[in-house]
């Protein structure tokens, strides 16, 4: 059977409609003058028309073989284009990284490494979709974004999980609050009574941490008594600065609070068990080179500590 027409039968018809000889299109493209004129008879056997009227000084595009060279030109362009393109993209580490990630993850581990790693890739593009954990998964899923950074989940559901650290969910409140909370209720100022008779600020249902804080609550049979929800981290932080009252929070994100007395800790009497974050992504897409890249240099830095906002 004989062979269909080839990009290389293209790619000689526009060499030889660009030097209008195809001696001198045969030299240029290091083939023989007879499989140029082979190459060019295939093509107009199988497109059933003349591309090229022949004479004693060379060949000339017909009509049609002019319509053919205005398309066959630009794709040659483009593929010329696209290998400079490409060329320039391994050069300088183009790419795009799509991220998922909670606001207060983002803003407080997140945002570091970012930081350094734009400064080391900066033709790297980045979109960041900030949502709970939960949403972040089903992004990772559907293919939406590349990496999502989480919480560990209770079910990962066809992701990888890669850990960079790990968090502890503490109580927090001034400490005029819990002093004034205690006295009007008679209780000791530590202790897991307070949750039960002061207002605790949790984040909302659709959350990761909202469901761990709750089986922790549930399996220590630690009732609770009238619960305000917030919607994110950050204004948890915010409400338990100013008095409002008791607050779940990530102990790592209010270091300076508890260190400079603004925040205290409320001990309980089985404290909450530290858990892991990390970067997860989905098992059946492959990642781009830029977000393996970005794994790699996230797991060089990583030892155990949070990097510095």
């Amino acid at each position: 059977m004989e062979p269909q027409t080839t990009l290389s039968h293209y790619q000689i018809f526009n060499k030889v409609a660009e030097t209008g000889n195809i001696s001198c299109a045969a030299k240029e493209l290091f083939i023989s003058q007879p499989a140029i004129s082979k190459a060019v008879k295939k093509l107009e056997a199988e497109l059933n028309t003349t591309l090229f009227s022949r004479s004693s000084r060379g060949v000339r595009l017909t009509e049609e073989g002019k319509l053919l060279y205005e398309y066959t030109r630009e794709a040659f362009r483009a593929l010329s284009e696209g290998e400079v393109a490409l060329r320039q993209f391994s050069r300088l580490g183009i790419g795009h990284i799509r991220i998922g990630v909670s606001t207060t993850l983002c803003k407080y581990l997140l945002l570091p490494y970012l930081k350094e790693f734009v400064a080391a890739h900066p033709h790297i593009r980045f979109t960041i979709q900030c949502q709970s954990s939960f949403q972040t998964m089903e992004l990772l899923r559907e293919g939406k974004v590349d990496i999502g950074l989480i919480g560990y989940p209770e079910n990962l559901h066809g992701l990888s999980f890669f850990p960079i650290g790990e968090i502890e969910d503490v109580f927090v409140a001034t400490k005029a609050y819990l002093e004034n909370l205690s006295l009007r209720e008679g209780l000791s100022p530590q202790g897991d009574e307070l949750l039960l008779a002061g207002n605790l600020m949790l984040l909302d249902e659709k959350n990761i941490t909202r469901l761990y804080i709750d089986n922790y609550l549930a399996s220590h049979h630690i009732r609770t008594g009238q619960i305000l929800e917030v919607s994110s981290m950050d204004l948890l932080i915010e409400f338990a600065r100013t008095g409002l009252g008791i607050a779940c929070v990530i102990k790592e994100f209010v270091q300076e609070d508890l260190a400079d007395g603004q925040l205290s800790l409320l001990p309980l009497s089985s404290p909450v068990k530290r858990r892991e974050v990390g970067f997860s992504f989905a098992k059946n897409h492959e990642l781009p080179k830029s977000a393996q890249r970005f794994l790699t240099f996230v797991s060089e830095r990583r030892d155990g500590t949070y990097p510095q906002c």
